[in-house]
């Protein structure tokens, strides 16, 4: 018998099955389980959030440069001895050097910070403030180590600035509409 106000308990595996489902599809109901869980540790993992930003960060720099490369100069007296499948050929190389350019840079600059944040925050067992914020001055010192010592000060100053307002605008209530 029961007992009042005592949430029942079932051995692991016995629970009961929602309306409609067999006892046959309890099998592929914890098999999909399985499944969920495991893409679900995999994507919360540092690795797979440093992986994704960086592929992200290539693609919009990638995008950039393509759609900066139809504003960008072309000297018509530059390439006046090329017939139009050269000139064709020779612009295409340009936009995808380019594109690959800027996507590693952006590509970098994204793995970077997520990856930092993402261990900062593993580490800490908190999501606030501190850890985009304490991240973005971490990468921006590591891009700007090449630059001297004020550079490196000044990179983790205006990259942590950058972070607070973009996360500041994420985080940010937005009012009911009702």
């Amino acid at each position: 018998m029961p007992l009042p106000l005592v949430a029942p308990v079932f051995a692991a595996g016995r629970e009961p099955l929602p309306p409609g489902v067999t006892e046959e599809d309890r099998e592929n109901m914890l098999q999909a389980k399985k499944y969920q869980d495991n893409m679900q540790a995999g994507m919360e993992s540092c690795v797979a959030k440093t992986v994704i930003a960086g592929g992200g960060g290539f693609a919009i720099g990638a995008f950039f440069s393509l759609m900066s490369a139809s504003f960008a100069y072309e000297d018509p007296l530059l390439r006046q001895s090329m017939n139009n499948k050269q000139k064709t050929v020779e612009i295409f190389k340009d936009m995808g050097k380019g594109m690959w350019r800027s996507g590693k840079g952006f590509g970098k600059v994204g793995a970077l910070f997520a990856g930092i944040e993402c261990v900062m925050e593993s580490y800490r067992a908190k999501n606030d403030m501190v850890n985009p914020v304490a991240a973005g001055f971490v990468a921006g010192g590591i891009l700007a180590r090449n630059s001297g010592p004020k550079a490196v000060l000044g990179g983790g100053l205006a990259f942590a600035a950058f972070s607070a307002a973009i996360d500041l605008f994420l985080r940010r209530e937005t009012p009911d509409d009702d």
